[in-house]
């Protein structure tokens, strides 16, 4: 018998920063041990205004994006199911925070559509709460989670 554990080992998972100058005039770089970010921009201007580069919020929402449709995936094949697409755009929104100061993110909205063959609505629709509540990304998130799917 195969344990889910030998399938689905823990893992760490490793990215770094580095930050040169004050905050509005500074310039960092982000770069992932997989290499995939390689002294990636970030600044001040990438962040709060349309400079060239990433953010922290960016890449938070890819991560989402991506956990999330990966879940839905599982979910469906649990469900005896075979999406043939999801595509899942995820945005992340930014605010001030009155209440502790300084900024906060207050929402991560996943925009969902999949075509899967034989699906019912009911079917998808507990796949994707499933999805929701269960991706791991969905649990690191302390904010609101909202969630607007399209069986295509």
């Amino acid at each position: 018998m195969i344990l889910r554990e030998e399938i689905f080992p823990s893992m760490k998972r490793t990215a770094s920063a580095v930050w040169r100058g004050g905050l509005k005039d500074g310039i960092g770089t982000l770069s992932s041990a997989s290499h995939v970010l390689s002294e990636t921009p970030y600044s001040f201007s990438t962040r709060f205004a349309d400079g060239t580069g990433t953010n922290p919020e960016e890449l938070i929402a890819a991560a989402h994006a991506g956990c999330f449709t990966m879940a839905l995936s599982a979910q469906l094949g649990e469900a005896g199911l075979k999406p043939e697409e999801i595509r899942t755009t995820c945005t992340v929104q930014l605010e001030k925070d009155a209440d502790r100061g300084g900024f906060a993110v207050i929402e991560s909205h996943l925009d969902v559509h999949a075509r899967v063959p034989g699906a019912q609505q009911d079917a998808f629709e507990k796949a994707v709460h499933n999805a929701e509540v269960g991706c791991p990304i969905s649990k690191l998130l302390n904010t609101r989670i909202s969630v607007d799917a399209k069986l295509e």
